[in-house]
């Protein structure tokens, strides 16, 4: 009887921390061309999981080169108890909810996560369409990012066209004016 309470008491304990859980950052850590400007608060926290499709390519810059070139995402978008409320696909970038509104976006500036991980991101939102969730979001951060860079196998002429998609996850927090 006593091993039961300690196993209940100790799921308890972690489905607290889990729908208590903010975001799993402090703006003031992130690097400042990410931070949000004062004067917006946080609307929605998601957490984005999905791949990212990259297509090999031949460089602009360098003749006879190659290399894999980002083509979009496609992930769900959970709040932080895990239910799905909405998804992020592109191109272009478009993060859409669950009650049918949607924004698109423009990049502002980005800050390295990490080896192995797509960049912390700031996007400024292009005006929504429709009135739900989406309506009035002002900017949104990519964060806490794990995994999603470039496939590690080769690009070249010999596989020019070819797509890989690579699995990733990252928090997607969105900003309204306060």
């Amino acid at each position: 009887m006593q091993i039961t309470h300690t196993v209940v008491a100790a799921a308890v304990l972690v489905m607290l921390s889990a729908c208590a859980s903010g975001p799993q950052f402090d703006q003031q850590t992130l690097a400042q061309a990410v931070q949000v400007p004062a004067g917006h608060r946080v609307a929605m926290e998601t957490v984005g999981a999905g791949d990212i499709t990259y297509e090999c390519k031949a460089r602009k810059d360098a003749a006879g080169q190659f290399e894999w070139t980002f083509i979009g995402p496609d992930a769900v978008l959970n709040d932080r108890s895990g239910k799905a409320v909405g998804k992020y696909f592109g191109p272009p970038a478009t993060w859409e909810s669950n009650d049918g509104s949607k924004v698109t976006a423009t990049q502002l500036a980005v800050a390295p996560a990490g080896a192995g991980n797509i960049p912390h991101q700031l996007v400024r939102a292009n005006p929504s369409v429709g009135s739900g969730a989406m309506f009035g979001v002002a900017y949104i951060q990519r964060v806490a990012t794990k995994g999603g860079v470039a496939p590690a196998s080769a690009c070249a002429a010999a596989n020019a066209g070819s797509k890989e998609k690579v699995q990733y996850q990252a928090d997607y927090i969105f900003w309204k004016a306060a």
